[in-house]
């Protein structure tokens, strides 16, 4: 059923909470996964456009997603890594329809107004926008 599961990775704790239900569900379905993370600093932004030289965010972050695809691959899941550059719902979206992915996998962290406000919903955008489905899993608080 999918084939192909993009998993839309922080760098933070919250992908501790999101990393085991696709694995899971990987092993079930016999998925490829595709490991994104999205850079969105200034320098990430703008690397293009102004042909910067990566930045510290990026390098570490790039870093990330090849030890997080090494863990899985380890547990013998097939895993492919991407890092995006610059609005994370627009990148995130845009990447699983490029690489052809029937399931997005991300975190909530359950903010409610105001902290949406002021933090973004990252997921509410991608939720509003995408036609592929979503696996949305709470993000653990500790």
């Amino acid at each position: 059923m999918y084939q192909k599961i993009l998993v839309a990775l922080e760098n933070s704790r919250a992908d501790k909470s999101l990393l085991p239900h696709v694995a899971e569900l990987a092993k079930l379905h016999k998925s490829k996964l595709l490991l994104v993370h999205v850079a969105d600093g200034w320098v990430a932004r703008n690397y293009d456009r102004l042909q910067l030289r990566e930045s510290q965010e990026m390098v570490e972050d790039r870093a990330y997603l090849e030890a997080t695809a090494k863990q899985l691959r380890e547990k013998g899941l097939t895993v492919e890594t991407c890092l995006a550059l610059g609005d994370p719902p627009n990148e995130i979206l845009k990447t699983a329809q490029r690489e052809k992915c029937d399931l997005i996998a991300m975190t909530t962290h359950g903010h409610r107004l105001l902290a949406d406000i002021f933090y973004g919903s990252t997921i509410e955008k991608v939720r509003h926008a995408s036609i592929i489905p979503l696996l949305i899993v709470h993000a653990a608080s500790k």
